[in-house]
């Protein structure tokens, strides 16, 4: 599995695979062509998230890999258009790990977002240019 892994994320495969989105990518219809989304979504590209997948470990790093709920996964990070095409996946980081300590990672390494472009995300995320959260307030 890792030799796989390692093969679909190595540079020479994932840059002729993976293509992020970039500052001129056209409005998406599920937003264009909604009176409720258009124009205050114009500048989203999809949606980001974090799920987590069981995984098998050595004992020894089973404390990292055991989730809020108790069980041994991987929490993965992944972001979709709106139209749900994967443009980027990051998996490997612990089930103890946070969803916004990956996308800090990934966005301080290999995932860009546009100037002025931002994705929609769910509370576990920190408030930025770049992700639109839910407001936690009142």
């Amino acid at each position: 599995m890792h030799r796989i892994l390692d093969t679909l994320t190595s540079p020479e495969i994932y840059h002729d695979l993976v293509e992020l989105p970039k500052r001129n990518y056209p409005v998406p219809k599920e937003i264009r062509d909604s009176r409720n989304f258009f124009p205050w979504l114009k500048d989203c590209i999809g949606a980001i998230d974090g799920t987590h997948i069981p995984a098998h470990v050595p004992e020894g790093t089973r404390v990292a890999y055991r989730n809020r709920k108790g069980d041994i996964s991987q929490n993965v990070l992944a972001a979709t258009t709106l139209d749900m095409m994967f443009v980027y996946v990051l998996p490997g980081w612990e089930g103890s790990a946070t969803d916004s300590r990956i996308f800090d990672d990934a966005h301080a390494n290999n995932f860009t977002i546009p100037a002025g472009r931002y994705y929609l995300a769910d509370a576990g995320y920190p408030n930025c240019d770049a992700l639109l959260v839910p407001y936690r307030g009142m």
